[in-house]
């Protein structure tokens, strides 16, 4: 699944994960297992800003920063990591920026920033932003507010946004909870949705907008 999302007011992209049941009983495929298929043109040509942690993955197992980055059809230049860093594994207020190993991109870290939004250094080069970490659901996991942010920067300096989109661990259907009042957003709550929100990050996206 691939959703895409223009500035200026156009339509998001997203590469949609669709649950099998509704279609076909073949396995679901995300929006990086299209990618890595080559199934999708979404992203031919554009110099990339991958926004992601170790729930960035293939079905089998590539890190989806390597399958963009193993792509000569495709520029990723450089890494975005959320709270709790690239690798899931820091529990701290604050996370500095550091250099993936394995291509040598730089990692630009959201959690250096106290506003938790990429700066426009960290954009220079740059013409889409790509999101692709796995939510599980709920309105207080921190990465759709990531999601959100990033999507109003990318409105700003006039940047693609695609999401690599993945199912709700949870489900489509089971919507749970009250709504946040509007007006007490913080970074635990970026918009008005339900405790449990039964949408995707894709689903997300088209909302936030």
């Amino acid at each position: 699944m691939l959703t895409d999302s223009l500035p200026a007011l156009t339509l998001p992209l997203c590469l949609l994960a669709v649950p099998s049941a509704l279609v076909t009983q073949a396995p679901v495929r995300t929006g990086a297992d299209q990618v890595a298929a080559n199934s999708s043109q979404h992203l031919l040509g554009r110099k990339c800003g991958l926004i992601t942690n170790h729930t960035g993955r293939t079905q089998d197992g590539q890190r989806t920063i390597d399958v963009l980055f193993g792509r000569d059809d495709i520029d990723l230049v450089s890494i975005f990591s959320p709270e709790h860093g690239i690798s899931g594994k820091l529990d701290q207020s604050e996370i500095g920026h550091g250099t993936d190993a394995a291509t040598g991109l730089p990692i630009w870290s959201l959690y250096a920033e106290k506003s938790r939004r990429p700066t426009s250094r960290m954009l220079e080069g740059l013409d889409t932003l790509v999101f692709d970490i796995q939510d599980i659901g709920c309105r207080f996991y921190t990465y759709i507010s990531t999601m959100g942010i990033c999507l109003e920067v990318a409105a700003e300096h006039g940047l693609r946004f695609v999401v690599l989109d993945r199912p709700n661990p949870i489900d489509g259907v089971q919507v749970a909870g009250p709504l946040l009042d509007p007006g007490t957003e913080t970074f635990v709550g970026y918009h008005s949705i339900p405790v449990r929100h039964a949408m995707t990050v894709g689903e997300l996206m088209h909302l936030f907008i």
